[in-house]
């Protein structure tokens, strides 16, 4: 039997199957679209608090409307178009549950015109759609298959580049906007019955000495072009894209706005490491939390007792109060950005953390669930990420 296909895309949970006729279609809350800032998407800070944070908030606006732009032009190699860029964003932000961010990606998605009504069409779009919401929930369980499965429906490395980016930024946006949300004292608000992100499994977690490389084809230095080469030279030197940028290069545009984001994001504070091996062991990020292991100057013992679970980390976060106020902020931020709330804020400041360094921690931690979906979905199922 034919199956069933509705337009789908005036709410924020969208079928994958959809046809090009829209002149009735129309988001819930159509204003969402229109916004000066396509990264907080116009929530209003005091200036004390956008001045404190306006370098790093600027660069997310310029990547976000580098990956969103409001037209796009597809290619043999880059056949990701607007409808799909922002059927990918609105899944991620489903995901999240962050309404800001799912009446504004619904919002932009309902008049663009879908895909054609194609056996293929449909195939790829639900494709795309489950790997975006699989790696978005439930990134460890992202194999070189999930990549083979892309690959058979027609994306490109370049597409594949821009899938796991959009996903990486989208997830990054929604944690920020419910941070500040936080910040400012609004009521929490999330969906019924979405569910919590579950750690990934600790076995994962047992290769200490593991070391990450790209399963993907890398840009070495001198294949480079012009523009990836520049953005090498720029960028390749963070520690977060020394092993990426190879990979992130061939999407030069978006490697360079990720360069600056995290260039303007880097800051010194010894709760910092803490911060990123938090999201790494819900998130299967193996890799990242060995490297933020042995940044640890703190109490002994962290690293293993976050290895080993939130049992662990109870158990040794009982003499240190601040540690671990910032691990159940960390915690709940990663695993479900719609409940996060004033509560996870204000045992930061009673333990000493100043605003400004909270919402920086915080913010660092999710740009580690980014850079942890990026390693996990360019890696081969044979190498611990």
């Amino acid at each position: 039997m034919e199956p069933r296909r509705v337009s789908g895309k005036n709410h924020w949970y969208h079928e994958t199957q959809s046809r090009t006729q829209h002149s009735d279609v129309m988001p819930l809350v159509p204003e969402a679209a229109h916004v000066d800032d396509r990264f907080l998407l116009d929530l209003a800070l005091p200036d004390a608090l956008l001045n404190a944070n306006l370098r790093w908030l600027s660069a997310a606006t310029r990547l976000a409307n580098t990956l969103f732009p409001d037209t796009v032009a597809v290619s043999r190699l880059q056949t990701f178009s607007a409808y799909d860029r922002l059927s990918t964003a609105l899944t991620v932000a489903q995901v999240s549950g962050v309404q800001r961010l799912c009446n504004h990606y619904a919002a932009r998605l309902a008049p663009l015109p879908g895909p054609d009504s194609s056996r293929e069409s449909n195939r790829r779009l639900a494709q795309i759609t489950e790997y975006a919401r699989q790696l978005a929930s439930s990134p460890s369980i992202i194999t070189p298959r999930a990549r083979q499965q892309l690959d058979d429906v027609g994306l490109t490395l370049h597409d594949m580049i821009l899938i796991n980016q959009i996903v990486g930024f989208v997830g990054f946006q929604a944690r920020v906007v419910a941070i500040f949300q936080a910040q400012l004292g609004f009521p929490v608000r999330w969906i019924p019955g979405m569910p919590v992100q579950e750690d990934a499994d600790a076995e994962r977690f047992r290769h200490e000495n593991a070391r990450w490389h790209s399963d993907l084809p890398t840009i070495e230095a001198q294949q480079a072009n012009t523009p990836q080469s520049d953005v090498l030279a720029r960028w390749q030197h963070l520690p977060e894209l020394n092993a990426l940028a190879p990979v992130l290069a061939h999407e030069a545009a978006l490697l360079d706005g990720f360069g600056e984001l995290i260039n303007a994001l880097t800051f010194a504070h010894p709760m910092l490491p803490l911060a990123a091996l938090i999201p790494a062991r819900v998130n299967g990020s193996v890799s990242c939390f060995n490297h933020y292991s042995t940044l640890w100057q703190g109490a002994s013992g962290l690293p293993d007792a976050v290895r080993n679970g939130e049992r662990a980390i109870q158990a040794w976060s009982h003499h240190y109060p601040c540690e671990r106020a910032l691990a159940l902020a960390t915690q709940l931020l990663t695993r479900a950005p719609d409940r996060f709330s004033a509560a996870q804020l204000s045992p930061l400041a009673e333990h000493g953390i100043s605003t400004p360094d909270a919402i920086a921690l915080l913010v660092w931690s999710a740009l580690s669930g980014w850079l942890n979906r990026l390693r996990i979905a360019f890696s081969s199922a044979q190498q611990v990420t």
